[in-house]
């Protein structure tokens, strides 16, 4: 007889006996998220997407491809950018407009101010791109990228860029450079323990064998 799966957290989607929940914290922030996830990344193991939007009080998740209500929600934002890099992407933080080597606004609209709707797309860079493609509006977007930092937490992807981090990792950098008095890191621990979890279940062994640069 087959064993019976676990009933899953309604909130979490983990097995109840490792409901994330507890881990889980209730953060605020300034400026509003709005997450595009891949309708493939909301079925895998680590989607680090929910996590996100489920710390902080004020993130939209979205699942699919094509948003049809993606204008509208455009059109509520006075200044709305992508986390995405991509050409005339500026490091996160600042002002939107300003040239990519850190100096004044080159041209474009007039400053609106900082931004008050963060849009991140979310899965591979391959689906994240069919993301944009699907959303000529996101186009249009100024866009911010990730200024260099530590790698990764995510010890289970094996990524081409160093440099690349999971959504909630690039969420969490975003709002430490926007609110850098505050302390987002709590964030992170649900994340840490899916990994440990993961890692835990395929066994050392063969952890080492597939990562072996891991830490």
């Amino acid at each position: 007889m087959s064993p019976v799966p676990s009933r899953r957290c309604s909130r979490c989607q983990r097995p109840q006996p490792r409901c994330l929940c507890p881990l889980i914290p209730s953060l605020e922030q300034a400026c509003p998220i709005l997450i595009l996830q891949h309708a493939s990344e909301a079925r895998h193991a680590l989607n680090t997407a929910r996590l996100a939007h489920l710390g902080l009080q004020d993130t939209e998740l979205w699942v699919g491809e094509c948003f049809d209500a993606l204008p509208a929600r455009l059109a509520q934002a006075r200044q709305a950018v992508l986390l995405f890099p991509g050409e005339g992407a500026v490091p996160a933080g600042q002002p939107v407009g300003a040239h990519p080597d850190g100096g004044p606004p080159e041209r474009g609209p007039p400053d609106r101010g900082p931004p008050d709707l963060i849009v991140v797309p979310d899965g591979t860079w391959r689906k994240a791109r069919r993301i944009l493609t699907a959303n000529p509006l996101l186009l249009e977007l100024p866009r911010w990228v990730l200024p260099a930092g530590a790698p990764s937490r995510y010890r289970l992807r094996k990524a081409p860029d160093p440099q690349a981090v999971s959504t909630l990792e690039a969420i969490v950098r975003v709002l430490q450079i926007l609110e850098p008095q505050r302390d987002f890191t709590p964030l992170l621990r649900p994340f840490e323990q899916l990994i440990a979890e993961q890692i835990q279940a395929m066994g050392p062994d063969t952890y080492r064998r597939n990562y072996p640069t891991s830490t």
